[in-house]
């Protein structure tokens, strides 16, 4: 049974400060440093504001997890208007600190089950989105769809942009500039095809 106690508002600039603070929390020291304790003193808050506005740790980390997601898919629309989508794509899921926050989130997930299920649920609404977008630019540029499966696409990018940024956290580049111009030279191959 849910508890009946108020919640506070998801407009609220608290709120958007203890988001803030846990995401930062998760990049730069791990999903196990937000507490509560730690997490109110990275956003300079008292502890029982965190609870006001969340009814657990979990609910804060999934409400993180989501706006994410919806950043992830407002920049994703974006990139699709620009000349070179397929490149900003890359852009996007090279991006570090994307990176690393996804990185603890499926860390998290193998301790906590209605974590994972919310990042396979997320995962596949953005992996969906950006297949369609990718389809459709193979499309425009007339680019055949069994040679480039836009699913390998999405895949390629985004995977490779993980390992990739995961490696060198650790301090691992071997390969890595050989690797991203390859990818780079085979978008612009892509988006400048017209059979």
């Amino acid at each position: 049974m849910k508890s009946e106690r108020r919640i506070g508002t998801e407009s609220s600039k608290t709120r958007v400060k203890l988001l803030d603070a846990a995401e930062q929390l998760m990049i730069e020291e791990g999903y196990a440093a937000v507490t509560t304790r730690h997490l109110a003193a990275k956003a300079g808050l008292k502890p029982q504001l965190v609870h006001y506005y969340f009814r657990s740790m979990d609910d804060l980390l999934v409400a993180v997890l989501h706006r994410h997601t919806d950043n992830a898919i407002s920049q994703y629309a974006r990139a699709l208007t620009s000349g070179k989508p397929l490149q900003v794509l890359w852009e996007l899921h090279s991006d570090k600190t994307t990176v690393m926050l996804m990185t603890e989130f499926l860390a998290l997930a193998n301790h906590r089950k209605t974590i994972a299920a919310e990042i396979a649920r997320s995962t596949k609404q953005l992996r969906s989105i950006y297949t369609e977008g990718v389809m459709r630019v193979l499309n425009e540029h007339e680019v055949d769809l069994e040679k480039y499966p836009p699913a390998a696409i999405t895949m390629l990018l985004g995977g490779f942009a993980r390992a990739t940024a995961l490696e060198e956290s650790v301090g691992v580049s071997d390969g890595h500039a050989e690797a991203a111009a390859l990818v780079e030279r085979l978008l612009r191959q892509i988006e400048k095809s017209k059979r």
